[in-house]
């Protein structure tokens, strides 16, 4: 073997291994405990109305639940992992019953003292898969748990909670100033915050953590998507990651951004909590609800066994591995979507690419790009980890 070959041997050896990782983890447990996309910028986009039809990716449920709240017809949530669709049922089933206190206690503070009990009085109207998963896994809700929090669980969770513990082990007074952060009066204060303690975060413990492929396999980051950040970010992955939480914890209000703050103390609180855990929000879901239809399958299976015109598609950026991987399934994806579209069907996408090289280059001449919209909306996503948004129209 020459020279040459073993870096290339063993760079495919590291991608093989890290591609098993991936599909043993995401195979075989839930990921995502909560969206990390801000509906915010999506509603602002999507323009739902009461015609809607909305086709979407489940992940965690909470923005199929922030798009129910503009009154769309009818939203079909899909995930190949059910255990995704299960955290929507969850959810579904404790706003059918309208008690807030109890919805906000299992996904507002991530806990519940009697978790056992309201589960046993919601448990009849899930499904059996659901059913299934929460029967061995509603303890992720128990107080009394070493996590003590539901967002603490689940591959990302457990990233969150590992990255977390490590960091404010190694530096105790970085907890008591992000708290700060997440309080800070002004986008001024909250920026002085965030650039004393900026190098404290990035010590030689961060870096390491950042490297780690298995971390960002737990956070739902395939291998794909580290490649194409690490061939076009200017600095890699962690130079990456550094510039996108500076711009987050610097740029934007930190009061508001719930997606940072259940990550960094396990709960939202009640002014600072993704829209379905408002209590004004409830008697509008409540009576919704019925119009949200979880389905566990690919994006192609569903339009395949349900064919229709749908107004909305809501693709987050699962594209970006099927680029890299199963080019032939996106060519179908986008086929089938194109199939069951009418012109003027919206589409929203996000990428860790800094552009639309994931979409095929056919399909792009059937869609309508709208950059002087999003590019600005993109700087103000609240999440801030994505390379770039996109939003189109079929013409």
């Amino acid at each position: 073997m020459t020279a040459e070959l073993r870096p290339t041997r063993a760079k495919r050896f590291l991608k093989a291994t890290h591609d098993l990782v991936f599909h043993h983890v995401h195979g075989g447990q839930l990921i995502y405990n909560a969206c990390w996309e801000d509906p915010r910028i999506d509603r602002q986009l999507l323009g739902l109305t009461a015609d809607s039809r909305v086709v979407m990716i489940t992940s965690a449920g909470c923005n199929a639940l922030d798009y129910l709240l503009d009154d769309p017809a009818e939203i079909h949530a899909i995930d190949v992992n059910f255990r995704q669709n299960a955290v929507l049922e969850l959810k579904l089933a404790l706003i059918r019953r309208k008690d807030f206190a109890d919805l906000f206690e299992f996904f507002g503070i991530g806990s519940h003292e009697d978790f056992k009990a309201v589960y046993r009085a919601v448990r009849p109207g899930l499904s059996a898969g659901a059913r299934g998963f929460w029967d061995k896994h509603i303890a992720f809700f128990n107080p009394g748990s070493l996590k003590k929090s539901f967002y603490y669980h689940g591959a990302a969770g457990i990233a969150a909670w590992v990255m977390g513990g490590a960091l404010f082990r190694a530096k105790p007074n970085i907890k008591n100033h992000a708290l700060c952060l997440l309080d800070a009066d002004t986008l001024a204060q909250q920026a002085r915050i965030y650039a004393r303690i900026e190098p404290k975060i990035w010590g030689k413990l961060s870096h390491w953590l950042i490297r780690q492929r298995i971390i960002m396999t737990l956070l739902g980051v395939p291998a794909p998507q580290i490649k194409l950040i690490d061939d076009h970010y200017p600095g890699g992955v962690t130079a990456y990651v550094k510039d996108k939480l500076r711009h987050v914890m610097s740029d934007l209000p930190a009061r508001e951004n719930y997606f940072w703050r259940v990550y960094m103390t396990g709960s939202y609180t009640l002014s600072c909590c993704p829209n379905y855990l408002r209590e004004e929000n409830l008697p509008a879901l409540a009576a919704r609800a019925g119009r949200v239809h979880p389905h566990t399958c690919t994006v192609s299976q569903f339009l395949k066994k349900h064919p229709g015109v749908y107004s909305h598609y809501v693709l987050l950026d699962h594209q970006d591995w099927l680029a890299h991987h199963a080019p032939a399934a996106l060519a179908e994806e986008w086929e089938l979507i194109l199939a069951n579209s009418r012109p003027g069907t919206r589409i929203l996408m996000r990428s860790a690419g800094l552009d639309l090289s994931f979409v095929p280059a056919g399909v792009r001449t059937r869609l309508r790009f709208f950059p002087e919209r999003t590019t600005p909306l993109h700087l103000t996503d609240r999440v801030g980890t994505y390379g770039s948004l996109h939003f189109a129209e079929v013409r």
